[in-house]
């Protein structure tokens, strides 16, 4: 499977959920990406957790497609004033380039500067998308993860 041709962003709709759902119920996924809601599999919470995002016009919340079939998402919010930026794409599709295409895409439409990341400190993949876009290291925090039920160590990045 190789990387795919074309890559686009879209406004996140409401029958993109059931895919958005099943990407970020993947235990694989939620232990990378180890920051997530206390129970992935709750759907209600789910719902309305992205009721709030797609409702709220201070949050862009987008899907993100390769070659037109929804293979995960990607949003910016503010946080004390400051942008936040996240991505989550399908396991299934990990290590096509998809997440640097799609963040890409997104800086490019998205002006906010600076805006931050955050990811989990053994995050490599997610460490190397963040560092090939630009973004460079600026903290490190101790911070809950609901996926380790742990402490664990949160790398924040920041592109200017």
């Amino acid at each position: 499977m190789g990387e795919p041709h074309v890559v686009t962003l879209r406004t996140t709709r409401a029958e993109d959920l059931d895919a958005l759902f099943r990407f970020e119920r993947d235990p694989a996924a939620v232990h990378m990406a180890a920051f997530t809601a206390p129970d992935p599999s709750d759907r209600a919470t789910f719902d309305a957790h992205w009721r709030r995002l797609m409702g709220d016009p201070a949050i862009d919340a987008r899907t993100v497609r390769a070659d037109g079939e929804v293979v995960g998402s990607v949003a910016r919010w503010f946080e004390d004033g400051v942008a936040e930026i996240t991505c989550w794409i399908d396991p299934a599709h990990w290590g096509r380039h998809i997440a640097t295409r799609a963040m890409r895409l997104f800086l490019d439409a998205v002006r906010e500067r600076p805006i931050r990341a955050r990811v989990a400190a053994d995050n490599a993949a997610s460490i190397a998308v963040l560092e090939k876009l630009g973004f460079r290291r600026v903290s490190v925090e101790r911070s809950f993860a609901n996926a380790r039920d742990a402490e664990i160590d949160e790398l924040v990045y920041g592109l200017d």
